[in-house]
């Protein structure tokens, strides 16, 4: 129980972990709005409106700015873990997707039966669009304005 509350007693790990649940939440009921389906497995997927990953780096970062102040080392290593994982989400990650839709195209033309080495199709939706990442970084900044930090 100590480890516990020790976990929920820290302002920063708390924030980043709303900033995640929220926007992963924010996906299944977009989707529901959307599509009139209900999937649950869109709140551990990578991919879509809005970035959970965005959400968590910049909740991560703004809560430490609340502790640790900007001009402290932590947030400026927060911050730029952030903006890595940001631009790897619309850079890397999303080329990636696009690379996946590209090949399964090109296979599903080439062989109606699948080769072997394609049992699947390659996972499309891996990164994020502009939006999706300042939809999400915008929530997760919200997040950790709005949770209260004691000292």
């Amino acid at each position: 129980m100590f480890v516990v509350n020790v976990i929920l007693g820290n302002y920063v790990l708390v924030c980043s972990m709303l900033g995640w649940v929220c926007a992963s939440l924010a996906k299944v009921i977009i989707l529901l709005a959307r599509e009139r389906r209900l999937d649950l497995r869109k709140f551990f997927s990578s991919g879509g409106m809005p970035s959970s990953h965005s959400a968590t780096v910049s909740s991560l970062a703004t809560a430490v700015a609340k502790t640790d102040g900007l001009g402290s080392t932590v947030f400026a290593i927060s911050f730029m873990f952030a903006f890595i994982v940001m631009y790897d989400a619309t850079g890397v990650r999303r080329a990636a997707g696009e690379q996946a839709k590209i090949l399964n195209q090109l296979v599903g033309n080439f062989s109606e039966n699948k080769p072997v080495y394609m049992k699947k199709n390659l996972k499309e939706i891996i990164g994020h669009t502009p939006l999706e990442v300042i939809v999400g970084a915008l929530l997760g900044i919200l997040i950790a304005l709005l949770v209260p930090y004691r000292r």
